[in-house]
């Protein structure tokens, strides 16, 4: 399609201000990270690391993100093993309501939060409380792999409707049992799509908080909670841009070696 030169400029302009409403907020809190100044000052007079040995400093925040990386470790593995099997089961066999078993996986990434929050709550507190399971980081885990077992279907789903049957198909016929097909051809075609899922699905937990909102028991704090519950205090917003500034590295970092590693070919390198 042939545009013009202005339509052309008209697109880039549009373009940069997208990308500048995204990102220049972002940019902003790790700028304000480095201000000397406990009070938001801009732009800063003096800038300074003060406000990160602070943040590493207190013991709050080291055990929030501890917690987040536990629920992240947890959600993920879950969804991994509940993702994988059912994008084999749907993309690989035909049964009746298949399509809306399908449905039903991805639902959870377009519900509201705060929808699935309450649900996921009236549930635990009706099943797992008689049980003795109170609401802590199990009951966080739960409720974060409800929506990331969603990446994980969707990334491994995608990939085995590009595997072409025809190489596990000649193994078969070469001898191989079902458990060394899977393990040399069908494993290494869906492998690069299983770590994006998995690292889609841990960069959606480590930054959620309205689920875990309903779902976390008294002293279960995850970093996003502990940013909500700190944003409002005295002295605290330098500190809380600290943490906000590790939060989106360590949300950018997966999000983009996922994005790297959907981009590869069928069976593409790690």
């Amino acid at each position: 399609m042939h545009l013009s030169r202005s339509a052309r400029a008209g697109l880039r302009t549009a373009m940069i201000f997208g990308l500048a409403f995204i990102y220049v907020p972002l940019a902003l809190v790790i700028v304000n990270s480095f201000n000397a100044s406990a009070s938001f000052q801009w732009p800063p007079r003096r800038f300074s690391t003060v406000w990160w040995s602070t943040a590493f400093g207190e013991s709050g925040i080291r055990e929030a993100l501890l917690t987040s990386v536990r629920a992240g470790l947890g959600a993920t593995a879950l969804a991994l093993v509940l993702g994988t099997l059912a994008a084999f089961a749907v993309v690989r066999y035909r049964f009746f309501g298949r399509q809306t078993i399908s449905l039903l996986l991805i639902l959870p990434i377009a519900l509201p939060g705060i929808v699935t929050g309450i649900a996921l709550n009236a549930a635990f507190s009706t099943v797992l409380t008689p049980l003795g399971i109170g609401f802590g980081l199990f009951t966080v885990i739960l409720g974060h792999t409800t929506f990331c077992i969603v990446v994980v279907f969707n990334n491994v789903a995608a990939r085995l409707r590009r595997l072409a049957p025809s190489a596990e198909q000649a193994s078969a016929d070469l001898g191989a049992h079902t458990f060394q097909t899977f393990w040399h051809i069908t494993l290494p075609a869906v492998r690069s799509a299983l770590v994006a899922g998995g690292l889609l699905a841990f960069a959606l937990s480590f930054d959620e908080i309205v689920v875990t909102t309903f779902t976390a028991g008294p002293g279960t704090t995850t970093l996003p909670i502990w940013i909500f519950e700190n944003l409002a205090r005295p002295h605290q917003a330098p500190v809380v841009d600290v943490v906000a500034a590790v939060l989106i590295l360590a949300s950018v970092i997966p999000v983009y070696l996922a994005q790297r590693l959907s981009g590869d070919s069928v069976g593409g390198r790690l």
